[in-house]
């Protein structure tokens, strides 16, 4: 059972006008990009050498992203002497992650049931990630007394009340979702609650769901259930019990039309059960999509139907459940390469990018044809500017073009 959080952070103001000025210098100068500010205000394209490259009309950091990196920042300018400590990442970008280390930002590193919080103390400073962290973790970093920079974004946060919400009502939480990201993990801890007397069920992907749904419709085998849901089911999880009345919610980096798709047959599957008249007594959604995850995935199904692709490069984090849907949207279309950066554009001939379905780094050969072609590019919610920048700079090398030169062509009408 978790305890009630009884001690409360001490309140501090980062975003004073002087030290966002001083962050804003800072962060501009470690991940804007020129290029495409440019890009951005001329429609998106830049061609040469037979190679065109089309950015998507949403790409890149989003709101929540920047105020969490905003106040990583902050917290070094406020809090020169202390030392900082950030619960594993900030966000799902490794170059960004690596940026905070160098700035001496330290990470406590994640173990079963949380985070290593041994040789924590009231002096030090705790920055807890975007995408939030579990109700355990933050009791424990709130009983030793450390001071708390909270980035976890809105969304994500409006997620947590809906499933405090369906156990206030009784309900247990069907969380589309990735049981193992933090983000899931953090709101299933809200979803058992501070009594520890709620439930959850993650589901990943429809399979999933199809298999939870025949079991609210039919029963069945609550061993095999709960072996298949292990590591995705709150303690003392009984299907028998706990199918009766749900709500679903989800990680909010997830596909807007899976999502609702969840939804659609869990509400069916309910209504079968128990009868639409009876509906409203077992079965809450809301909808829970984070807006710039939507917009994102939005905007490059319109340049994929729009555009005339000969393939595209997704930039970002491996570890980024938003940047990994975009390659899946990609890849039911086009020849798709996930990318970290632009070192993985190793020549013409090879790109060394993430494969979704082996969940590893592959080689592939012979991905840049000659002659003309036609390159999408997006980026997930926790990539830089100035990573994209390298990426398009980095595909124009390859053809033997210098992107200054490109811009200045461009620029002068050539």
């Amino acid at each position: 059972m978790v305890e009630k959080i009884q001690q409360k952070p001490t309140k501090v103001n980062l975003r004073t006008p002087e030290v966002m000025n001083l962050v804003k210098a800072e962060v501009e100068k470690h991940y804007r990009s020129p290029l495409v500010d440019y890009l951005k205000t001329t429609g998106g394209y830049l061609s040469g050498g037979g190679l065109t490259v089309k950015l998507a009309k949403a790409f890149g950091f989003c709101y929540g992203v920047e105020r969490a990196i905003d106040l990583a920042y902050a917290t070094t300018k406020v809090f020169p002497s202390k030392r900082i400590f950030l619960l594993g990442e900030i966000i799902h970008n490794p170059e960004v992650n690596d940026q905070l280390t160098a700035m001496g930002i330290k990470r406590l590193q994640a173990v079963e049931g949380g985070y290593y919080l041994d040789g924590l103390t009231a002096d030090d400073v705790v920055i807890i990630p975007a995408f939030g962290a579990e109700v355990e973790t933050m009791r424990r970093i709130q009983q030793i007394g450390c001071q708390i920079v909270d980035t976890t974004c809105g969304d994500v946060m409006t997620v947590w009340k809906r499933v405090r919400q369906y156990r206030n009502e009784g309900a247990t939480s069907i969380i589309h979702g990735k049981a193992w990201h933090e983000e899931t993990k953090a709101t299933a801890s809200r979803a058992i609650g501070e009594n520890g007397n709620g439930h959850y069920l993650v589901v990943y992907n429809l399979e999933e769901t199809d298999y939870v749904c025949n079991y609210i419709r039919y029963g069945g085998n609550k061993e095999e259930f709960l072996e298949k849901f292990k590591g995705a089911v709150s303690p003392g999880f009984d299907p028998d019990v706990h199918l009766c009345h749900v709500g679903v919610a989800n990680q909010t980096t997830m596909m807007r039309g899976e999502t609702e798709e969840v939804q659609r047959r869990i509400c069916k599957a309910i209504e079968d059960r128990y009868g639409k008249e009876n509906l409203h007594k077992h079965f809450r959604f809301f909808d829970t999509i984070c807006g710039a995850t939507q917009e994102r995935q939005d905007a490059l199904l319109d340049m994929l139907d729009k555009e005339k692709l000969d393939l595209l490069i997704v930039v970002g984090g491996y570890n980024s459940s938003n940047t990994s849907h975009l390659a899946e949207i990609g890849e039911s279309r086009l020849p798709t390469y996930f990318i970290k950066n632009a070192e993985k554009l190793i020549s013409c001939h090879q790109i060394q990018h993430w494969d979704l379905h082996k969940g590893q780094e592959v080689i592939t050969e012979g991905w840049l044809k000659n002659g003309e072609i036609n390159v999408g590019i997006t980026a997930g919610a926790s990539c830089p500017n100035n990573l994209i920048e390298e990426t398009i700079q980095r595909l124009f090398e390859l053809r033997g073009i210098g992107v200054e030169t490109l811009l200045a062509n461009h620029i002068m009408g050539y």
